[in-house]
């Protein structure tokens, strides 16, 4: 009988944030399967649980992988921990919850903290409705790939940044964005904890004057809502398309996407428009 694999929601700062489900599921796994050995084997000492680890990060995820898939068709009991927050956000835990999924492997998880989830709810932006994107791609041409697609995103907008790295970050987000409201969460349940609401503009400033530390979560609002579209502008639009020598059906339903409006009232509009030249 195939085992089970628990994802366990360890601190992502304050070690008060442990939860006792979270104790119980590592003091009964057979094997714990850690981002960073060191760092999940300093959580285990203090909690004074013994068991055996193995190590599974991005850059063994295949060998270290495969080796937990045969502990959990062996029956086993697998406990996996992240460094800091939930496993599989941002971390190949993704990828052995899809494996297990896949070969019919029993996953489970224990709730706990989150770095994007507390930066989110702390950052005075809509929580309502938002996209995660995690950490941005560092290469020139896909970074500004993905900020172009986001561009008219309209829900709020999270990532994840290292220090060293969010200056030169908020000057993309700047460029590609405008300048939105944002907010910065830091230190997040740590004593230094911070979370700063300003504009993009202001974040970057602020950072550049002061060495940003600490991993940190970036709230970015959502793209705003376009204004409008008047009879102007869909005329101006109609005309064009209609000079391109699209009919006017294909023309209004292109008009009616780009402008965000109901096609039929495009369509209705072009007929007065051609009417209109006929009466000329």
């Amino acid at each position: 009988m195939a085992g089970k694999l628990i994802l366990v929601g360890t601190p992502i700062g304050n070690m008060g944030d442990i939860s006792p489900r979270a104790i119980q599921a590592l003091e009964g796994a057979d094997i714990i399967a850690a981002e960073d050995t060191r760092h999940t084997g300093q959580l285990l000492q203090s909690l004074g649980i013994k068991k055996p680890m193995l190590a599974y990060h991005e850059h063994n995820r295949a060998q270290a992988g495969a080796r937990l898939m045969e502990l959990l068709h062996e029956g086993s009991t697998v406990a996996l921990c992240t460094d800091a927050g939930m496993p599989g956000i941002s971390d190949p835990g993704e990828e052995l919850v899809a494996a297990c999924a896949q070969q019919g492997v029993e996953v489970t998880a224990i709730p706990g903290p989150s770095a994007f989830v507390m930066g989110l709810v702390l950052s005075g932006l809509p929580c309502g409705r938002f996209a995660f994107e995690g950490f941005l791609p560092t290469q020139g041409a896909q970074l500004r790939e993905r900020l172009d697609s986001l561009k008219g995103e309209r829900r709020t907008l999270v990532l994840y940044e290292a220090p060293h790295r969010v200056v030169q970050t908020l000057e993309r987000l700047l460029e590609a964005w405008g300048d939105r409201m944002a907010a910065c969460a830091r230190e997040l349940t740590k004593l230094h904890e911070e979370v700063l609401r300003m504009p993009l503009s202001g974040l970057l400033a602020h950072f550049k004057a002061q060495p940003p530390r600490g991993e940190m979560v970036l709230i970015v609002a959502g793209a705003p809502q376009p204004a409008a579209a008047t009879r102007q502008d869909i005329r101006r639009e109609l005309s064009l398309a209609l000079e391109g020598g699209q009919r006017l059906k294909e023309a209004a339903g292109e008009v009616a996407r780009r402008l965000g409006v109901p096609a039929r009232e495009v369509y209705r509009l072009g007929l007065e428009m051609k009417q209109e030249q006929r009466e000329e």
